[in-house]
Order: structure tokens, then sequence, then C-alpha cells
């Protein structure tokens, strides 16, 4: 990733914490829940790779092309689920836009791929304006829209027989997806 070490160290940090706990999240769930946190801890496990500082780490050429082709099979799978239409359609159809996205800034900072070779101080911006913004603007919205649902959600007790920490948590989930939102913005930002 771009920019300054620190905003890379806490972006890699937030995401890597956002992406444990929905590792720790499908021990509690069941079916789609458990799908949907498998799928977000892919994903910001990802993010925190990605984030690592160029100063710190830098990637050689064959790991842009892994990144994107990991997150192009999360985008796959995310298709999968969006045939069979549902209750849980808008969540994939974000999963999928966020897998997509990821892959476009893997190809992007990949040396050749964007004009950042090597991650070097002259290197020009990568991507494409118009799709950076588009992607800009749609993470932007969720979350603004994911900070809205978050602010009236009562905190509830879980199912009889949860342990603590365990059981139905929807703000806690609601509060990692905002946060990968914002980390998703953050990245694309200096694309």
């Amino acid at each position: 990733m771009h920019g300054p070490a620190l905003s890379g160290w806490l972006l890699m940090v937030l995401c890597g914490v956002a992406g444990a706990h929905c590792l720790l999240r499908t021990r509690g769930a069941t079916g789609e829940e458990r799908r949907a946190a498998r799928a977000e801890a892919a994903m910001g496990f990802g993010m925190a790779a990605m984030a690592v500082p160029a100063a710190v780490l830098t990637p050689s050429a064959w790991t842009w092309a892994v990144y994107a082709v990991l997150f192009g099979g999360a985008a796959l799978r995310a298709l999968w689920f969006i045939r069979g239409g549902g209750h849980h359609l808008q969540h994939h159809l974000h999963h999928l836009v966020g897998s997509l996205a990821m892959v476009y800034m893997a190809v992007a900072m990949a040396p050749g791929g964007g004009g950042h070779a090597g991650h070097g101080a002259a290197a020009s911006a990568g991507g494409i304006p118009l799709l950076t913004g588009l992607l800009l603007a749609y993470n932007a919205l969720y979350v603004l829209t994911s900070a809205g649902r978050l602010i009236p959600v009562a905190a509830t007790a879980g199912a009889p027989g949860d342990g603590p920490g365990r059981g139905a948590q929807p703000e806690v989930a609601l509060a990692c997806r905002l946060t990968m939102g914002i980390a998703m913005f953050a990245m694309l930002l200096t694309l």
C-alpha cells in the first residue's frame, strides 16, 4: 500500500483484528452466518496483508498476482451465492463489489499494472480514476449507511446456553463490516 507507513500499520492492525473477530464468529454461527463470517475474515486478512507498508516489506511481482487470484476466487464465490437470491442478496453483492475492488487494487498496484513499479517514490498513481472514484463513492455510501444502522442497535443477550462472548452479536459484526468499509475506502484513496 502507498502512503505514510503509520497509516499502513494502522490499517493492517485494524483489518487483522476485524478478520480475527470474523474468524471467531464462525465458531458460534451456523449456515449463512458462518459463510458470511468466513468471507469477511478472508477479506479482513487479505486487506491486512495488502496494507503492510511498502517501506517495511516490498512485495514481489508474483504477490499481486496471488492477491488477484485469491480475491477473484472470492468474487466467484459471491457470484455463486448471489444466483440463489434470498434475504442475504445485498450482503453477497457487497462481498462481490469488495472482492472485485481488491482484485482491481492488486492489479493496479502490481509492477507494470498501474504505474506503481516497485512502490517507488516516483511512481505515478495507478488505476483508472473513474473506477477508483466509483469504488470510493460506493464505500463511502456503505460506511455511512452501516454507521446509521449501528447507532440504533440495542445490545441483546445471546441465545439461552450461550457463554460469555458467544451468541448473536449483530452490532459487533456490523462494526467489523464498518471497519473494513472504512479501511477499503482508505486503501482506495492511496491508489
